[in-house]
């Protein structure tokens, strides 16, 4: 027999409770299950990066070396205003359907469920987009030495932005109607990002070493890693007490 009955009972339910893999797991699935019934507004974030760069290259005529001395600040730009297109519905349609006030009741720390969705909308905003730069650098005849700097410093400032703006995001979560007020709130933490980010690629452009620029985007990355989660997830409570 067990000597400690109701010890012995409260193992399985401890057991059964979702850890934070599992959580995130759950959580991942379900933001992919959304996103493949809403395949047309998925797009738009990378459409509207492409209609950006079409854009910037039709104004300035299709010249080679014009489009070459911009390239990459105009990727970074169009990367940049991409995702802050898609920013105010990072956390809306949790708060609408109810979602978030099950998210603070949820076994597992509600930061660690905000990291987990602004992952997912990293992974589906900015990371197509990554993966569709040397592309698009072809396109505005991004010279092809500047192309692993550009890639290394998005690499490290597009999850940045996606933590900033989650931050952002949670605050006016309450909101209706908030998409203007994001975007003002958002720029400017995104605008020492985009310089940063831009700046690195000039300085490699003129020969001088980029890595000053990209180590300031790996510390702000690490930063906001462990603080912007957290920020967020005290906004959210906030915003929902």
């Amino acid at each position: 027999m067990n000597p400690n009955p109701v010890a012995g009972a409260r193992r399985p339910t401890q057991a059964a409770l979702p850890g934070l893999a599992g959580a995130a797991r759950a959580l991942l699935a379900r933001d992919l299950r959304l996103l493949w019934r809403r395949r047309g507004d998925a797009l738009q974030p990378a459409l509207f990066a492409l209609l950006v760069v079409v854009l910037f290259a039709l104004a300035l005529g299709g010249e080679a070396q014009a489009l070459a001395k911009v390239a990459a600040a105009v990727l970074w730009l169009a990367v940049l205003l991409a995702g802050l297109l898609a920013l105010d519905t990072l956390f809306r349609g949790d708060a609408e359907d109810g979602s978030l006030e099950q998210w603070m009741l949820a076994p597992v720390p509600l930061g660690w469920l905000v990291a987990v969705r602004t992952f997912s909308h990293w992974a589906t905003t900015a990371l197509p987009l990554l993966i569709a730069t040397p592309l698009l650098g072809e396109l505005l005849h991004l010279p092809r030495e500047q192309l692993p700097v550009l890639l290394t410093s998005l690499a490290l400032g597009t999850p940045l932005l996606s933590l900033l703006g989650a931050v952002v995001a949670a605050l006016t979560v309450g909101m209706r109607r908030s998409g203007i007020l994001v975007a003002l709130l958002a720029l400017p933490l995104y605008v020492p990002v985009l310089v940063f980010g831009a700046g690195s690629v000039t300085a490699a452009a003129q020969g001088m070493d980029a890595a000053g620029g990209l180590l300031l985007l790996g510390a702000g990355l690490a930063v906001a890693l462990v603080l912007a989660p957290l920020a967020a997830a005290a906004a959210i409570r906030i915003a929902l007490s």
